[in-house]
């Protein structure tokens, strides 16, 4: 413990409003500091998720909290571990996982009945508690995820979020086996890890995205049709054909754009499932009530994961199902990362390394 440094680097907003800054001073919490449940991991490796820049640029409807460091996807070593944890779970020196959920009570009905997420006591890594954009960060001894020992740290990582929850949305469609699932975005950060999780669960896939790379992406994955939505002029007509002329069993959709979320319930064939995993802060879910109801379509919210959730995804993904598409940088480069991805312009994951 005596070695572990005063301060550190890391990627701070400020306030809100404020630009991104790299602090090569940002305090680091010391052993005789940490809470009972608390723990300091040394990071090795961070994703960067759509999340952390809604958290930066605070376009949600929900407000970060700041100064804010960033970040939800990280691994790392356990290096401290709170005095007086009771029934501790893991121990100094294990490899973990920090997710989006840092922390929930365990105790209330949500958390009781598998929505860790949604309690009311719910803390946040890179919203409401500092993340993992950073080279020491302090988590909770009962909700950081072991990884896997034949996972690589730099793959882990995505899976901690974009993983977990397009695996969550598949598993909570109820969608079975050689059933169609579409799957617009399909070649971004969390699509191209869905078209992986569904075909591992025997779905059949239609790939909605744009772009040769994208497209060659997909369908190395496993999807199984494309439909590339600047040439395609009417895309419920072109998933309709694509699913044996009546429609799809479930969409899972992840994009931002609300014209996803209208469309679904139009293309899905009777009885179908639309989940709602993307999180614009200001588009309207409009569909028909009419055939909505007509068609008995099933609209579902799912939100990231529980720590269940976690465990099946990398362990899934540990047996070589799942293998994120990534391209690594430093902190440093986070800015160039943010403007990436609001240029749509990032296929599969960024990982942050802390050693560059």
């Amino acid at each position: 413990m005596s070695n572990i440094p005063k301060t550190q680097i890391a990627a701070v907003v400020p306030f809100h409003g404020a630009a991104l800054e790299i602090r090569k001073d940002h305090p680091v919490k010391q052993p005789s500091e940490l809470a009972p449940g608390e723990c300091l991991v040394k990071l090795s490796c961070t994703g960067v998720c759509h999340t952390d820049l809604h958290a930066s640029n605070d376009d949600w409807p929900l407000h970060a909290s700041t100064p804010l460091v960033g970040g939800h996807e990280g691994i790392g070593e356990i290096v401290a571990i709170g005095e007086n944890t009771g029934d501790c779970p893991v121990k100094i020196g294990d490899r973990v996982g920090i997710k989006w959920l840092a922390y929930s009570c365990l105790n209330c009905e949500q958390c009781r009945n598998g929505r860790e997420q949604n309690c009311p006591k719910a803390k946040l890594s890179g919203f409401s508690v500092d993340g993992t954009f950073a080279q020491y960060t302090v988590s909770y001894v009962y909700h950081v995820t072991p990884i896997p020992k034949n996972l690589d740290s730099n793959a882990a990582a995505s899976i901690l979020c974009a993983g977990v929850t397009v695996y969550r949305a598949l598993k909570y469609s109820h969608a079975k086996i050689g059933e169609w699932v579409v799957l617009p975005g399909a070649g971004g950060g969390l699509g191209h890890l869905a078209v992986q999780y569904a075909v591992a669960m025997g779905l059949r896939v239609v790939a909605i995205d744009t772009g040769s790379e994208k497209k060659k992406l997909c369908l190395e994955l496993g999807a199984e049709k494309w439909i590339d939505f600047q040439e395609e002029k009417d895309i419920v007509q072109a998933v309709r054909e694509a699913c044996d002329g009546e429609g799809a069993h479930c969409a899972v959709v992840t994009t931002a754009s609300p014209s996803g979320y209208t469309q679904a319930v139009d293309y899905l064939r009777p009885g179908g499932t639309l989940m709602a995993v993307g999180l614009p802060g200001e588009a309207k879910l409009e569909a028909s009530i009419f055939f909505t109801v007509f068609k008995s379509i099933n609209i579902l919210g799912s939100y990231v994961g529980n720590r269940q959730d976690a465990v099946e995804a990398l362990e899934i993904a540990s047996r070589g199902r799942v293998v994120v598409r990534y391209e690594c940088k430093g902190l440093s480069e986070l800015k160039n990362v943010y403007d990436a991805l609001k240029q749509g312009n990032v296929a599969g994951r960024i990982i942050l390394e802390m050693s560059r």
